[in-house]
């Protein structure tokens, strides 16, 4: 098991990888302890059987830099394939500023192939690559030197499996004609503002019964502290005051320290020195902000007239059209892509791109009373209706 720890080393294996037609990639982080993900290993596997083409990468090495990894990540001419790719791709545009491009998620790929709603890599591993991954692991603390052989073994397994399985996914979206689906679905996850965090919108997380707009000021100014807090000093959003104790500050709107030594679920150590001062500040903000700037909550569905026997209908058409297409209900609509459906809203994905081919167009007749439902033994059928039906 070979661990790069020089970038010499690793930039003589990402050339290496500039002939190979794809990369298979992974990592090992933490965040319990911090606001950013610690990266503390790269796994990369290239097609082949050869001892080297399968290698750990040691970002905590002092002699290595990963910028020939983030070159060989913007080579157009080799594919970089992960699993569940978010979390991975988020470490690299916050670290590197780069999106490994082209992109391959064989978790998103599994979901258009019928795999599942959430296909993890141990169900891809068994079904497809027709083997186990020891998963004893895999909690382990990988910040810590030097990592055991079973950590190493298993960190390998999460890439040389992904070979298989990727070409697997890749020659049977080429076979069914839904590489493009795939595509679609991965422009999100190659957007850089995927992975952008704003303090300013940082309050739209926060869950508040009251929805009074000067209510929604003290939160918005709380929530953007919290969040430009934690950044600054890298330490998890909830060391500095958790969700419910930012709800208790926005509803007592405390003015000064005795104020907050009186809150019942402020952690101690908030109130008092600079988190206890931000916190009167936030506060003094939001009461001073003015009502042409209140936060405005999204009310979308508030006044949405659902239809509930048409929503129904849909729910059933989704299911029916996910089985016959063998893709992921959870890929196609929502539940709350149904309900707006059957409420009369249109602007929803499930009625636009390769969702429109599978579902959309079906799914629109049906609302417009042009096609019915019916049980034929096991299956759900959709036919026409007359016009007087």
């Amino acid at each position: 098991m070979m661990t790069i720890v020089t970038t010499d080393a690793l930039a003589a294996f990402c050339e290496r990888a500039r002939s190979r037609p794809y990369v298979t990639v992974d990592t090992e982080f933490l965040r319990e302890r911090t606001y950013y993900s610690q990266l503390c290993l790269v796994q990369l596997a290239l097609p082949g059987d050869a001892e080297d083409d399968a290698v750990l990468v040691d970002p905590l090495a002092p002699d290595l830099s990963l910028e020939p990894l983030y070159a060989l990540f913007r080579d157009a001419d080799v594919v970089k394939v992960f699993h569940a790719a978010r979390q991975d791709i988020e470490i690299f545009c916050l670290e590197g500023g780069v999106i490994p491009q082209p992109l391959f998620d064989t978790q998103v790929a599994a979901m258009v192939c019928g795999y599942g709603d959430q296909a993890g890599y141990e169900t891809l591993v068994r079904k497809i690559a027709r083997a186990q991954v020891d998963k004893t692991s895999r909690f382990t603390d990988w910040s810590r030197r030097p990592l055991s052989d079973a950590q190493k073994a298993y960190a390998l397994a999460d890439v040389t499996h992904l070979r298989g399985i990727y070409e697997y996914l890749a020659a049977e979206l080429e076979r069914t004609g839904r590489t493009a689906w795939v595509e679609e679905e991965l422009a999100v996850l190659s957007d850089p503002d995927t992975y952008r965090i704003r303090p300013e919108d940082a309050w739209k997380r926060i869950k508040t019964r009251n929805g009074s707009g000067r209510m929604l000021a003290v939160v918005r100014e709380l929530a953007a502290f919290r969040e430009a807090y934690a950044q600054d000093r890298n330490v998890p959003r909830g060391r500095v005051f958790k969700d419910d104790a930012l709800v208790e500050l926005a509803t007592a709107k405390p003015q000064n320290e005795a104020d907050l030594g009186r809150l019942r679920l402020l952690l101690r150590e908030a109130r008092r020195g600079d988190i206890a001062e931000g916190i009167l500040a936030a506060v003094k903000r939001g009461l001073a902000a003015d009502p042409a700037d209140f936060p405005q909550p999204d009310r979308s569905r508030d006044n949405l007239q659902v239809n509930p026997a048409l929503a129904d209908l849909l729910r059933v058409l989704l299911k029916s059209k996910s089985e016959t297409a063998g893709v992921a209900q959870k890929l196609i609509a929502s539940s709350a892509d149904l309900d707006t459906i059957a409420s009369g809203g249109r602007d929803v994905a499930a009625l636009g791109g390769w969702r429109a081919e599978v579902f959309g167009h079906d799914a629109l007749r049906l609302c417009r009373g042009e096609v019915g439902l019916a049980a034929k033994g096991c299956d759900v059928v959709v036919f026409a209706l007359g016009r007087d039906a």
